[in-house]
């Protein structure tokens, strides 16, 4: 049979996500969970929360990034605000990425060819890849609507969430599945899924604060229209489960009109000779990554700018005192929050570049390069100088978006925005260093590359919430950085983190210069 062997291939791709997958839909449930039980206590009365809605429903720019408020009396709505939307964006960037990783990667190194020489099906890994998706969007379904209904909120909206949650999931699995035929790399699906998320998010705000029927042809737009925490329409919800299946059956079908390995759209080949300025591992790195770059680039201007034209309109949101209170006593201004979260994400850039470094050296390509005049040495300070570097210009090229839309939307003025972005340039380091050291430690301890930033994101979101112990929460890079521009530059944080960044590297080199390769 063509599916033979799926449960064995399912188990091992629980097993080889037993640290992403854990790690990833914790720190989601804990992000709503957060809001969840934040919210209530920013606003002195309904009569607040009923301002706070409705100001926001006024603001085509927050409308556009977070989605309508369809029940301005429902607390549950006001408290879901970003995870609605926005966060459910972060969701399906989890599932494509399990997908990709368990179909197009797996093909791209030669695992499935291996595999497929056994007794297993030709449609094995897809099954088993669709059901492991399955079974995690329920997990993050049921956790979600736990987690709201512990927090306070009602308990019937509260499963309307969690399950449009997994409704999303679920298409973004079949986003990825389907992406996954259609590319010939891993990074040629992962850009195809990007972009049509991308579009889904584009429909959404322009039916949002526009023509409306534009809203119902994504399925992030019908994310605000389920309204979990109103009369709720759980018909709509059967809409994620059948557009889910459309795309799972349609990657079947392409999966059979390609040989293994390809993608229905040929790569274009390269050059006959490569460059010679490619010689140097450095502009190598640069070449591997300038794609990469560019799209990080584009997304952290046009962010810094959507955020800098909603920043100003910020104070209608906070007409009650005590909501007004929580936020000076967090660190003030919107602009300092916003950073807060980018520049985490940011940080993943760096997370990226090691990644892929660690690919190479686990598939031979790093022992090619070696065996060149490449020291190794300089192979593996290219990959850490580009992690370092590239966040730091992300972070400026989010500053200056910040400048240009804050500006643009007539904001008094609150002091350098690109120096703001720039004093959470060392934290990002020190996290994008530890990854760099997780490398160098060994390829099996390179899995955690990608859960420092989220650890440390959910330490310092998480310490005010539970009353942490300070030297805890002190653990995260990010919780020693100036809430820029409300507060002052401070260089004994920045120069702290930024020895301490340069303390991790040198042992990094020092480990990395020890071990074998591969």
């Amino acid at each position: 049979m063509s599916t033979t062997g799926w449960r064995l291939l399912l188990r091992l791709g629980l097993r080889q996500d037993r640290i992403l997958a854990p790690v990833a839909l914790g720190v989601l449930v804990l992000m709503s969970v957060a809001s969840a039980a934040a919210t209530p206590g920013l606003y002195a009365d309904q009569a607040d929360r009923v301002r706070a809605a409705e100001a926001i429903n006024a603001s085509p720019a927050i409308v556009a990034l977070y989605g309508p408020i369809l029940d301005v009396t429902s607390v549950g709505e006001l408290a879901m605000t970003k995870m609605t939307v926005l966060y459910a964006v972060f969701v399906a960037v989890l599932f494509v990425v399990v997908v990709r990783r368990h179909t197009r990667v797996e093909e791209e190194t030669g695992r499935t060819e291996l595999i497929g020489g056994t007794a297993v099906g030709r449609h094995a890994p897809l099954l088993a890849t669709l059901v492991e998706a399955v079974l995690l969007a329920l997990v993050l379904g049921v956790l979600t609507a736990l987690g709201n209904t512990v927090s306070g909120l009602e308990a019937t909206g509260s499963l309307a969430f969690g399950a449009l949650w997994a409704g999303t999931a679920l298409v973004a699995a079949g986003i990825g599945a389907v992406t996954a035929q259609l590319s010939a790399s891993a990074r040629t699906c992962a850009a195809y899924a990007a972009g049509v998320v991308g579009v889904l998010f584009v429909l959404r705000a322009a039916g949002d604060t526009g023509p409306g029927w534009l809203s119902w042809l994504s399925p992030l737009g019908w994310n605000t229209r389920v309204r979990a925490y109103g009369e709720v329409r759980w018909w709509l919800l059967a809409c994620y489960l059948l557009l889910a299946a459309a795309l799972a059956a349609a990657a079947v079908v392409l999966r059979t009109r390609r040989d293994l390995g390809s993608g229905l759209v040929p790569t274009r080949p390269g050059p006959r000779t490569g460059s010679p300025r490619l010689a140097d591992a450095f502009a190598l790195a640069v070449k591997v990554h300038a794609t990469t770059l560019v799209l990080w680039s584009v997304a952290a201007g046009v962010l810094g700018v959507v955020f800098g034209m909603i920043a100003p309109g910020i104070g209608d949101l906070l007409d009650s005192e005590v909501a007004q209170s929580i936020i000076d006593e967090l660190g003030g201004a919107l602009v300092a929050a916003i950073l807060s979260v980018v520049a985490v994400v940011l940080t993943y850039f760096a997370v990226t570049v090691v990644s892929h470094t660690g690919h190479d050296e686990q598939d031979g390509r790093a022992e090619l390069v070696l065996a060149t005049a490449t020291s190794r040495s300089g192979w593996f300070a290219a990959s850490a100088v580009l992690a370092l570097v590239g966040t730091a210009w992300l972070l400026v090229v989010t500053g200056v978006g910040l400048w240009i839309g804050y500006v643009a939307a007539d904001g008094p003025g609150i002091g350098n925005l690109v120096v703001a972005a720039l004093a959470w340039v060392p934290a990002a380091w020190v996290v994008g260093a530890l990854a760099v050291l997780s490398l160098a430690v060994g390829l099996r301890w390179s899995v955690l590359v990608w859960a420092w930033p989220a650890a440390f994101l959910t330490l310092s979101l998480l310490g005010d919430v539970l009353e942490l112990p300070g030297w805890l929460t002190g653990l995260s890079p990010y919780s020693h950085v100036p809430s820029l521009p409300a507060e002052g530059w401070s260089w004994g944080s920045a120069g702290g983190l930024s020895a301490v960044a340069a303390a991790l590297l040198v042992v990094a080199w020092w480990r990395f210069r020890e071990r074998d390769i591969g």
